[in-house]
């Protein structure tokens, strides 16, 4: 009968963290004057004139990203068996002061030769760690797409100024264990036993970078588009 124990979870609170914004407003508006034609491009080279693009608006919003690292460990037993192949003149084996009757075996490898088979439990030791970087869906990201960056001193008090919009960047408060769990939370198959069994979040923290939303206006169309920059490498962020 296998033997189980409740896990151990060993969770750290999460923190909050804000980029500060290191780009100039205006100079993410002079990005978008060079790049403004190029969104408007038509069947792949039908361009429209500078002048037929109109600026509209440039906005600055936060992108939240969950930073997440925790490791799984297991101490447990398993049952095991080792067969031994003895001489098949030998009536009897002792053991560890016990006694075992070798068998006729009918493998042709072990010709000329009786088995004794030997029961007991192995003792090991699983251990696996993962660090996660996740966006607000809960999707794994490559951690490029986060760039490094001084944080503000008051993160809370920031994102209270953002009043309505500050409720767009709420992420809810456990669904980062519940994917880290699901990645190494993983018993082995063959367990009789465990001695020790630990689920840990050694780190959690959610990443709130500035981003830049600058629109443009097809005066001839009415067509308006966006181009976004981030907000503290000024690089230009692909449509998603």
């Amino acid at each position: 009968m296998t033997e189980t124990a409740a896990i151990d979870e060993k969770i750290n609170e999460r923190k909050t963290i804000v980029y500060k914004t290191l780009v100039d407003p205006t100079v993410i508006k002079v990005a978008g004057e060079k790049l403004k034609s190029k969104i408007f491009v038509r069947f792949g080279f039908f361009k429209p004139k500078p002048e037929e693009i109109q600026f509209v608006s440039i906005d600055k919003y936060y992108e939240p990203y969950i930073l997440i690292n925790g490791k799984y460990v297991i101490d447990y037993y398993r049952k095991c068996a080792y067969t031994i192949s003895v001489d098949k003149k030998v009536q009897e084996v002792i053991l560890l002061n016990q006694k075992f009757k070798p068998k006729q075996t009918e493998e042709q490898s072990a010709k000329g030769y009786k088995t004794i088979k030997l029961e007991g439990e192995e003792h090991l030791m699983y251990e696996d760690k993962v660090s996660l970087i996740l966006d607000k869906t809960g999707h794994e990201v490559p951690p490029k797409k986060l760039p490094s960056a001084p944080s503000e001193e008051h993160p809370t008090e920031m994102l209270v100024k953002l009043g309505e919009n500050a409720k767009k960047l709420e992420v809810a408060p456990d669904a980062d264990v519940g994917i880290i769990r699901s990645k190494i939370v993983k018993r082995p198959d063959d367990i009789k036993r465990i001695v020790h069994e630990l689920f840990e979040v050694t780190e959690r923290a959610v990443i709130y970078t500035p981003i830049y939303k600058v629109l443009f206006q097809n005066i001839k169309t009415g067509e308006v588009k966006a181009i976004e920059f981030d907000g503290v490498t000024s690089k230009r962020i692909q449509q998603r």
